[in-house]
């Protein structure tokens, strides 16, 4: 009865876009928003790893956990914008 029951279950498959060069501007966003959410709300700024380059505005002791962090950060943001507007239909 169970697997009756979880065959006739139909999984829905949120909408997601194809994509664009908005998607990709939407995404740049929202990560450059997750590295300025890094630098300046992390505990201990510069701690680890340096990168071997400096991002201008950005703390001259950005270390590599910074940068990761707030790229993940970015991509979770801006996965979730890109769904949240592409279920209102404006995508």
């Amino acid at each position: 009865m169970l697997l009756n029951l979880l065959a006739a279950v139909q999984p829905t498959v949120p909408a997601t876009p194809a994509w664009s060069p908005t998607v990709g501007i939407i995404m740049a966003a929202f990560c450059v928003l997750g590295l300025i959410v890094a630098n300046n709300a992390v505990e201990r700024p510069g701690v680890g790893a340096k990168l071997p380059f400096t991002i201008p505005g950005l703390n001259p002791n950005f270390s590599l956990g910074q940068f990761v962090g707030g790229m993940a950060f970015g991509h979770i943001l801006g996965a979730g914008a890109i769904l949240g507007l592409t279920n209102l239909g404006l995508f």
